[in-house]
């Protein structure tokens, strides 16, 4: 039997038809390996692909070969150490050889994992499969800030790099066809009345001398215009057009309190990266604003974010009183689509925790398409939860999870951004 490859429209790599059927084969070995990569990765680094690491032992298939076991009768020559019914033992192993156990490979390698490259757009598709951003709807579009170059027709000045050769010419033989017709039109007459003259049996040497001389004047005044003048020179014309293009922002908020320990902020780290990587497969430009707080809120950049130490206790609407101050001044809800996140271990002044209530209902929900809230604790609930469990009752673009381990992070953000249809 013969297989055939369809390999069409695969030019320039044609080993994409293979390479797809072992993602689709190996896929939730790749997932898995994928889902731990994001650890390694700043919270905006998406300009690349992965390294995925899958172990050998996965990739094993099943094989068919003639089996070992049953019962059978065999006569071998020569035998004088065993009779029927006695049981021959395996043969001993052999050192060096991988046989398993702990043994060295022969060579000096090892193979017991297979790695391999994936690009970006595959990394993306494999850690945001099934995945959708809920109430998402683009915001007016921004025709201020980019804009590309596109043709705009001719024009009769501009530099020497965008001349049109073609359309010059064109213009240069319809010049010149205008300024000689008349004068080829005349032309043709005297060549026409010269003919008749040659044809004629009487003496008349003198005319056609005079039109000899005519046609020669007019031959001469249409070499006159020149083959090519400034006046038919065409350039190409470029105009701006604006481009539209949707916007972002992701606000990522965080307590830093001394409650808050480097593991807690590790977890809520890869979870920001998970939520950048995938509002970047929707949104072309998207800003990040990164909000520490305790009891006094300030916007920071991502280093300060994640590694600062702080010390004292914490107001969770200091954060979010910065947070709606900014989308204020800076990002217009009618054309930017916001977001926000919010980590914490779920401590809170707990006469604070109405107030964070009340700022999120008022103020920041109505303008952002999605907010969420996810607590890093191995305790007890503190107020804030129960405060955001009211909001979430009452609002669709608000969503809150519990994390308690670095295992819990991929689940919970799938839970988050999971299809609802």
């Amino acid at each position: 039997m013969a297989n055939f490859i369809d390999r069409r429209l695969n030019s320039k790599n044609k080993s994409t038809v293979n390479r797809q059927r072992f993602l689709r084969r190996y896929k939730n070995q790749i997932k898995k390996s994928v889902s731990e990569a994001i650890n390694q990765r700043g919270v905006t680094d998406i300009d690349s692909g992965e390294n995925i690491v899958i172990p050998k032992k996965d990739l094993s298939e099943p094989a068919f070969h003639q089996g070992g076991s049953g019962i059978k009768d065999r006569v071998h020559p020569g035998n004088d150490q065993f009779t029927t019914g006695d049981r021959i033992p395996r043969p001993p192993k052999k050192q060096g050889q991988g046989a398993g156990e702990g043994d060295a490979s022969d060579n000096g390698e090892g193979d017991d994992e297979f790695t391999f490259s994936i690009s970006k757009e595959e990394y993306l598709n494999l850690l945001f499969e099934d995945l959708e951003l809920p109430n998402l709807e683009k915001n007016q579009l921004d025709k201020l800030i980019e804009y590309k170059k596109v043709r705009s027709g001719f024009c009769a000045e501009g530099v020497a790099s965008n001349i049109d050769i073609v359309k010059s010419l064109q213009g240069s033989i319809a010049r010149r066809i205008a300024m000689t017709a008349s004068k080829r039109k005349k032309l043709k007459v005297l060549e026409e009345a010269l003919l008749a003259l040659n044809n004629d049996t009487h003496d008349n040497i003198q005319q056609q001398r005079d039109l000899f001389t005519e046609i020669d004047n007019i031959k001469a005044a249409i070499a006159k215009v020149p083959f090519i003048d400034t006046f038919d020179l065409r350039f190409r014309n470029y105009a701006k057009q604006a481009v539209p293009t949707s916007k972002a922002v992701m606000f990522c908020l965080m307590d830093v309190s001394g409650s808050m320990d480097q593991a807690t902020k590790e977890i809520a780290k890869r979870f920001y990266i998970l939520l950048y990587l995938f509002l970047s497969r929707t949104y072309k430009n998207i800003d990040v604003v990164y909000i520490r707080h305790h009891t006094q809120a300030k916007e920071v950049d991502e280093h300060e974010f994640f590694y600062s130490q702080e010390t004292g206790g914490t107001i969770a609407s200091s954060a979010l009183e910065l947070m709606n101050e900014i989308i204020t001044e800076r990002y217009n809800d009618n054309q930017w689509n916001i977001y926000g996140a919010q980590a914490s271990d779920g401590d809170n002044w707990a006469d604070d925790s109405p107030q964070c209530k009340a700022i999120l209902e008022q103020q920041i929900l109505p303008k952002s398409r999605y907010f969420s809230y996810i607590e890093i604790t191995q305790r007890a609930h503190q107020t804030l939860w129960k405060h955001y469990q009211e909001v979430e009752d009452s609002h669709s673009n608000f969503a809150m999870q519990h994390i308690k381990s670095v295992t819990d992070i991929y689940p919970v953000f799938r839970e988050l951004f999971k299809k609802t249809h």
